[in-house]
C-alpha cells in the first residue's frame, strides 16, 4: 500500500486536488480516503449550489483570484462533461439608504475583480429583474448561476478512476505517523505509506492538521445554515437569485434567495453555531466537540465581539415569523405559511487564537503535508483552481 500522494477528503475541494495532480503528472501513484461511504456528503453535497462570480473578494485574495479564475474552469468543466448550469445572474439589492455606499464598494469590488457588464439598477430597474423585490437600489451579476455541485464531484471522482487514480470509502483517519522520507496514514480499516499528505478533510481539517502539527493557531468552528423553501405555488416570487448587501463584518452573506438547479427556491441561510461538526439538525449535539468550540479563546472573543448578532440568528433559528420578517425585508410578499422546512448545511469556519474568523482560504505547508485549513464557500465554485494552486504546490517536492 505505496503511494505517492494520498488526499484526505472525499469533498469537492480533495477530489478536484486529485484530479489536477493527475493532470498535471499522471505517473503518480494517488489515494484519496473518504470516511463516508459517498462521496461529497457534507459540505459538498449541501451547498446550495451558487456558481460565484467573485463579487464579494478582497482584490488580489486567494478568494479573489481562485474564484474568478476557478469559475471559468468549472463552466469549462460543465460543458466538456455534459453537467447542466445556467449561468441565470443574480441581483444584490440596498433596501435603505444606509446600504447605498456598501453596495457601491462592492460595485468597485467587483470591477476590480475583472467583472464585466455588472449593472448598476435603479429602484423601477430593480423590478424589470426581479418584480416582486422591494429595494431602493441594487446591482446585477451576470456571471452568477447554479449548478449541482454533487453531480460536479461525483464526475471528479469518475475522472480520478479513469485516470488510474483510486479512491477508498469508509476510510476514517485515526493517525499520522511522519518519519524522514515517508509517512504512514492510518485509517480504522488499513494503513498507507506515502511521500506526501494533501488534507482536504473539511469540517474536521484542523484535527488531521493537528496530527502531524503541533501547535495549530486555528480551530474549525462549525455554523449551520438553515434554509426554508418556497412552496411551489410562490416560487413566482423569486426568478432567479436575489442577495442582500452583505454585513462587512460579518463573514456570512445574510439570508437570500436561490433558485435550485435540482428545482425550487431556497430562502435562506442563517448562521448558527453548530453543536457538533456535523450537526445539520438542532437535535444534533456531541459534547465533546461542542466543549472544544467552547473553549477554544478564539472562539471567545468572537462570541463576545458578534454576540448580538449571534443571538439574532439562533432567534430566527427557533422562530419561524423571524425568519419570514428578515426575509420579508427583500420580498414583502412573503408570508409564514409560504415557507416549508428546507434542508440546512454546516459551514466550516477557521477562527484563530486571537478571534479572527479566517476570511481568506488558509493553506499550510509542511515538508511532508499540505494543509487545507480553510475552504468555506466560494470553495465549491473555485474547486478546480484551488485545486491547481495545491497541484503545484505538491509537485514541487516531485
Amino acid at each position: 500500500m505505496q503511494y505517492d500522494i494520498v488526499v484526505i477528503g472525499g469533498g469537492i475541494v480533495g477530489l478536484a486536488t486529485a484530479l489536477q495532480i493527475q493532470h498535471a503528472n499522471p505517473n503518480l501513484k494517488l489515494l484519496l480516503l473518504e470516511k463516508e461511504s459517498e462521496l461529497a456528503k457534507h459540505q459538498t453535497g449541501n451547498n446550495s449550489g451558487v456558481i460565484h462570480s467573485g463579487l464579494y473578494y478582497k482584490p488580489g485574495s486567494l478568494k479573489a483570484i481562485n474564484c474568478i479564475h476557478g469559475y471559468h474552469l468549472l463552466i469549462d468543466f460543465c460543458q466538456q462533461n455534459g453537467i447542466p448550469f445556467d449561468l441565470c445572474g443574480k441581483i444584490v439589492v440596498a433596501t435603505d439608504e444606509a446600504e447605498r455606499p456598501l453596495l457601491q464598494n462592492l460595485f468597485i469590488r467587483g470591477e476590480q475583480n475583472g467583472l464585466k457588464n455588472l449593472k448598476r439598477l435603479t429602484q423601477s430597474e430593480l423590478k424589470e429583474y426581479e418584480p416582486h423585490v422591494n429595494g431602493i437600489e441594487g446591482i446585477f451579476v451576470p456571471q452568477t448561476g447554479i449548478v449541482d455541485y454533487k453531480k460536479v464531484a461525483e464526475k471528479y471522482g469518475e475522472l480520478i478512476q479513469q485516470k488510474g487514480g483510486e479512491i477508498k470509502l469508509g476510510e476514517r483517519v485515526v493517525n499520522i505517523q511522519t518519519r524522514e522520507n515517508e509517512i504512514t496514514i492510518i485509517t480504522e480499516a488499513h494503513e498507507y505509506n506515502t511521500k506526501l499528505v494533501i488534507n482536504c478533510a473539511g469540517l474536521y481539517s484542523d484535527k488531521i492538521a493537528r496530527l502531524t502539527v503541533k501547535d495549530l493557531n486555528i480551530k474549525i468552528i462549525p455554523f449551520r445554515g438553515e434554509y426554508f423553501k418556497l412552496k411551489k405555488e410562490k416560487e413566482y416570487l423569486v426568478k432567479n437569485l436575489i442577495y442582500p448587501v452583505p454585513d462587512p463584518n460579518f463573514p456570512f452573506l445574510g439570508v437570500h434567495f436561490t433558485r435550485m438547479a435540482k428545482g425550487g427556491v431556497e430562502a435562506g441561510p442563517n448562521a448558527v453555531l453548530a453543536f457538533r461538526r456535523e450537526g445539520y439538525k438542532k437535535s444534533d449535539i456531541n459534547l465533546a466537540e461542542l466543549g472544544e468550540t467552547l473553549a477554544w479563546p478564539g472562539f471567545q472573543k468572537v462570541a463576545a465581539k458578534y454576540w448580538k448578532t449571534g443571538f439574532g440568528e439562533m432567534y430566527r433559528s427557533f422562530s419561524k415569523p423571524a425568519f419570514t420578517k428578515a426575509l420579508q425585508k427583500l420580498l414583502p410578499e412573503i408570508q409564514e405559511d409560504d415557507l416549508v422546512e428546507g434542508g440546512a448545511g454546516v459551514r466550516a469556519q477557521a477562527c484563530d487564537r486571537n478571534g479572527g474568523l479566517v476570511d481568506d482560504f488558509l493553506i499550510l505547508e509542511e515538508k511532508q503535508v499540505i494543509n487545507v485549513c480553510n475552504a468555506p464557500s466560494p470553495a465549491a465554485t473555485s474547486s478546480l483552481a484551488i485545486g491547481e494552486t495545491i497541484s503545484k504546490l505538491a509537485l514541487l517536492r516531485f
